[in-house]
């Protein structure tokens, strides 16, 4: 499980460069805590954050398309086609074509698949949504709002980026 230290506000009192230290020091505890999972996860499952999501986003109906998976993630069709070629290659997942329209690719779960989303850890993303909708309203907008300002003051606002936190790959390459 992961073990953060805890501090607050209050442990930098009055001065500017107080808050701009506690400020990244909450980045630093959140870029940690994402590290943290994927290495937990890779040695549980063998899979990053974001192959992780691709597998839940495919087990919800067993098989959607490449592009299902985009718009559900967020992320280019190419991004989708990488991480689905990992998942092919490790047996999570394989590629068929449509019945109905045979132009049409699926991606279908295998039975591998399956495993790895029963033994993996419980998704780091998915902690936070449980504690993101368990806050008022005004709480949820407030905080989208200053994530969104860091995302501007980072130049990363135009990032192709889902809403799956990972850090990359943290198993050697294969």
């Amino acid at each position: 499980m992961l073990a953060l230290q805890r501090s607050n506000i209050e442990d930098f009192p009055g001065n500017p460069m107080d808050r701009t230290d506690a400020s990244l020091i909450a980045l630093r505890r959140i870029l940690r805590a994402t590290e943290l999972y994927g290495r937990e996860l890779a040695q549980a499952a063998g899979l990053t954050a974001v192959q992780f999501r691709v597998l839940q986003v495919v087990a919800e109906t067993r098989y959607c398309t490449p592009t299902d998976i985009s718009n559900r993630m967020g992320v280019s069709l190419a991004t989708v086609t990488s991480l689905v070629d990992k998942l092919v290659k490790q047996g999570m997942v394989h590629r068929e074509r449509a019945k109905i329209d045979r132009r049409q690719m699926n991606i279908v779960m295998t039975e591998k698949g399956e495993a790895a989303l029963n033994t993996a850890p419980d998704a780091l993303q998915q902690r936070y949504v449980r504690r993101f909708e368990a806050m008022k309203d005004w709480e949820q907008a407030q905080l989208v709002s200053s994530l969104e300002r860091i995302a501007a003051m980072l130049d990363a606002e135009d990032l192709d980026a889902s809403p799956v936190l990972d850090m990359g790959d943290f198993r050697k390459s294969q």
